[in-house]
């Protein structure tokens, strides 16, 4: 049932944008909506910003770049962002064995529980949690308000900074530019879950108003059943029956996505509300199942971009501010109902030296929150006064603050060990000393320069630096180089160095009272430093090809290693690893109605110490993607993904990670009447048992999706 707030949003705008579609504004560039009519070769000189902070052509970019359109992602039939990248080559959407089935963004063996070595921006903005370093928790974002995605595989702290380590992800949203009309659409299917969007864009004087609604939700799949949980180890051990496996994973979702742009030729606004409601917890935040608890999350994201005029040719002078505040509060039930635990004296699990044994006939409970707030403000400066350079100064300073609270039924300040029975009476430790985290704050101050030099004809140079510093660790200096080099008129080749580093997150610092994991003040930022080689050959309009070799050597990379003689885990600059592979992709457009592409990539990633293979990640991947305009108004796009050799982790004795193939296709009809087009969307059409590693408590890893259907219509108001 559709939510009462997107009622009121409903009711209320719907009048407005359809009174506004005659005055929509159409777009000047290269639009979402007609990229299918570009060739390959057009297509490369389509042309992207994440590579240096300026516009550059797709094929000339400093960088391993890859961008997805609006078309493109309507005629795949995604639902959200992460079924977008799933497409990219080199890239693979897994899931965290740390944070409640959290997304992980595996990029070339970087392949980490809390992956904040993959840096997420809207419009060029930092999403992020500060606890973390990653994303928000449980981050879903819809696609209906995505104007295009910029990808690029390799650092990019040069212009962004902290955690542009393993790749950047910009997601670049709809302003009234790319809305050429008041749409309405929804998609209903498999799990009893539902999708709705509006969207829609006016024009006032010299002013563009935009302005995109989503709502989603749904049960979760109840299919996704696993057979074991940490309770089940424990049930054993005390002779009780309180796990709840087998059972499913808690995967039910419910939220509302909205965007507002404000342009005119000097000045950019956009204002961004994400609210996530009594969202599932997977696994169980102890990796114990848990189907009582929720994520409940609110993220406001508003920037602000002020072009300077100062009627020169050859300075671009611009402004930028930008604000986030995320809210997040989570219900756990960490241990179910009716668990006998180990207590130690400090009041936390304690399998090693427990004060005794307790029982809890509500479960054990916690109630942890944070309220985070980021700030940061932006000059940036570009010269264009020489011939064969552009220059690229920026100076900024940025704000992140985090404030905690807590309740349980657990812990210090809770209890002792002593009592035998213990209820579901939760104790506030906020603003005491038994709380997770203490309140947390840093500032950020940094400097970058870059010159684009067309060294002659064919040979441009790229080099830049930037140096962060932070009021918590102290600085940074990340420089790189790329040469891009016309070789001939169907061939271009790119050497690129860059270096890159991962902030330690407030968590890594400063966790305490916890029955896990401790934070380490004394944390270095992890560092990276990456070399690719690649070429691009086009041999006609219609058909190239693109490979990549890459290798990298990553520095003090954070892990929480186990201490001595306790049972929690602090902390450390613990490793070093090194990698190296290779992507190979595809293009080919035999006729004009049907594209073809295709990627195979390969990583070998290794502890450098060790030599171990890195767990989880996987070592091949193969996509291969297709779509078909086989009549008029008519077409059909399928995806097929392979993912392949992953390892487990040294002394897990579980069965090899078993590889998977998925199938999905989606069959569209436009204007099955005047502007209503229909579609059916098919995922995992084989029905594969498609999994995904879990740590050890979960034995026989995290089940995907099983066969969904998906039935959509979408009414464009011209």
């Amino acid at each position: 049932m559709m939510s009462p707030y997107v009622r009121v949003f409903v009711s209320g705008l719907l009048p407005l944008l359809m009174s506004a579609a005659t005055m929509a504004q159409s777009a000047g560039e290269t639009t979402p909506n007609d990229i299918y009519n570009l060739s390959l070769a057009e297509l490369g000189q389509v042309e992207i910003s994440i590579a240096t902070g300026n516009s550059t052509p797709l094929d000339k970019a400093p960088a391993t770049a890859s961008v997805i359109y609006a078309a493109e992602i309507e005629a795949m039939g995604a639902r959200n962002l992460n079924e977008v990248l799933e497409t990219v080559p080199g890239l693979h959407v897994s899931l965290s064995t740390l944070s409640r089935l959290d997304s992980v963004y595996s990029i070339r063996g970087i392949h980490t529980g809390f992956n904040p070595q993959v840096l997420l921006l809207m419009n060029g903005i930092p999403v992020q949690s500060s606890l973390q370093g990653g994303r928000p928790s449980l981050f879903r974002l819809p696609v209906a308000s995505i104007a295009r995605v910029e990808v690029i595989r390799g650092p990019g702290s040069a212009i962004y900074g902290a955690d542009a380590y393993a790749g950047v992800i910009n997601v670049i949203t709809k302003d009234a530019a790319a809305i050429s009309g008041t749409e309405i659409g929804a998609r209903h299917g498999s799990f009893n879950s539902s999708d709705f969007w509006l969207q829609g864009a006016t024009s006032w004087n010299d002013w563009g108003i935009a302005f995109n609604l989503a709502y989603q939700e749904s049960d979760g799949d109840k299919d996704r059943r696993v057979t074991t949980d940490l309770q089940s180890s424990l049930d054993d051990s005390f002779n009780t029956d309180a796990s709840l496996a087998p059972g499913p994973l808690s995967t039910r979702y419910k939220l509302l996505d909205t965007h507002l742009a404000i342009s005119s030729e000097t000045l950019q606004f956009n204002l961004w509300s994400w609210i996530s409601k009594d969202a599932g917890i997977g696994a169980g935040a102890t990796q114990a199942l848990d189907f009582e608890g929720e994520d409940d999350s609110e993220l406001w994201m508003a920037d602000i971009t002020y072009r300077l005029n100062d009627d020169s040719d050859t300075w671009d002078h611009s402004l930028r501010f930008s604000y986030l505040y995320y809210d997040l509060q989570a219900r756990f039930v960490l241990m179910p109902e009716d668990s006998i635990l180990p207590i130690g004296s400090d009041g936390n699990l304690n399998f090693s030296n427990p004060a005794g044994q307790v029982y809890f006939p509500d479960g054990l409970l916690g109630n942890p929150g944070q309220r985070a707030e980021d700030t940061q403000f932006d000059l940036i400066s570009i010269y264009n006064g020489w011939d064969t350079h552009r220059l690229r100064l920026a100076i900024g300073t940025r704000r992140q603050t985090l404030a905690s609270h807590e309740s349980k039924n657990y812990g210090p300040g809770v209890i002792d060990g002593s009592s035998t029975v213990v209820d579901g009476t939760l104790t506030d430790v906020s603003d005491t000393p038994f709380v997770y985290l203490d309140d947390s704050s840093r500032t950020i101050h940094y400097l970058s320069v870059q010159d684009e030099w067309q060294l002659v004809s064919d040979l441009t140079l790229t080099a830049g630096v930037r140096y962060d510093n932070y009021s918590d660790f102290g600085g940074t200096t990340n420089p790189r180089i790329a040469l891009v080099w016309a070789t001939s008129e169907n061939l271009t080749t790119k050497l690129l160095y860059g270096s890159a580093f991962r902030a330690p997150s407030f968590s890594e610092q400063r966790f305490k009272n916890n029955p896990v994991s401790l934070g380490n003040q004394d944390l270095d930022p992890e560092h990276i430093d990456t070399l690719e080689l690649s070429f691009n050959y086009r041999m006609n309009a219609n058909f190239q090809t693109t490979l990549t070799l890459f290798t990298y050597q990553a520095q003090d990379m954070i892990e929480f290693i186990p201490d001595d003689s306790a049972t929690t885990s602090t902390a450390q600059n613990a490793r070093d690893q090194d990698g190296d592979g290779f992507e190979w992709e595809l293009n080919w457009q035999p006729i004009p109605s049907l594209r073809l592409n295709g990627n195979y990539s390969w990583q070998d990633a290794k502890d450098a110490q060790t030599g171990q293979a890195v767990a989880d990640a996987p070592g091949q991947q193969f996509k291969v993607g297709a779509n078909w305009e086989f009549k008029p108004q008519w077409s059909i796009n399928s995806q097929i993904y392979w993912v392949g050799d992953r390892q487990r982790a040294v002394g897990d004795a579980r069965p090899a990670i078993d590889d998977y193939t998925l199938l999905n296709l989606t069959l569209r009809r436009k204007n099955v009447v005047p502007d209503l087009d229909l579609s059916i969307a098919m995922r995992n059409l084989t029905d594969e048992d498609a999994r995904e590693p879990s740590n050890g408590a979960i034995a026989d890893d995290y089940p995907l999706e099983s066969r969904s259907v998906w039935l959509e219509l979408k009414y464009l108001f011209n």
